[in-house]
């Protein structure tokens, strides 16, 4: 079990940063052959990512939403997320060409969808929790007193540079 942090933390990281959401709608529950491969993809893709320190995936966090499960994943640039989905020679491409075959033979059963955010400044505060979401990603670090308001941390919570502490 992950260690609580005490106080009061924040995140700092210095660089481009996306933040990339992804999930499946899982619109007919009595078709698994539709959407369980679609679970078995996804953690492939996760460990390739995650075993290669130049992919650009900074972390990741697994939610489960009302309609399926999707991801809030941190990527270090814009061009790194693109270049792992386009890639035939990674899980990705394989992955979404058997879900295309698939949809076409049962459409409508399960869905895709993804947003993608390019973040020029971010503010976050944990108290109380162990390492997650954005400081997990990047580096976890205490909150000085100047700011401790949600909205000097968004003043100075450039991703470029380490402004989001004193």
């Amino acid at each position: 079990m992950a260690s609580i942090n005490r106080g009061q933390m924040t995140h700092r990281y210095d660089g481009e940063l996306v933040v990339f959401h992804i999930g499946m709608t899982v619109n007919k529950w009595w078709r698994p052959d539709q959407w369980m491969p679609l679970m078995g993809d996804m953690p492939r893709m996760l460990r390739e990512l995650s075993t290669d320190p130049d992919s650009g995936l900074l972390g990741f966090t697994m939610l489960i939403g009302s309609r399926g499960p999707y991801l809030v994943q941190y990527w270090s640039s814009l061009e790194k997320l693109y270049a792992y989905a386009s890639d035939p020679e990674h899980e990705h491409r394989p992955a979404w060409t058997r879900f295309n075959r698939r949809a076409r033979k049962t459409p409508g059963a399960v869905g895709i969808w993804h947003e993608t955010h390019v973040v020029e400044r971010a503010e976050t505060i944990y108290v109380a929790t162990p390492p997650m979401g954005l400081p997990k990603a990047t580096e976890i670090v205490p909150i000085a007193s100047r700011h401790d308001r949600a909205r000097a941390r968004v003043a100075d919570g450039r991703t470029r540079g380490p402004a989001a502490i004193d």
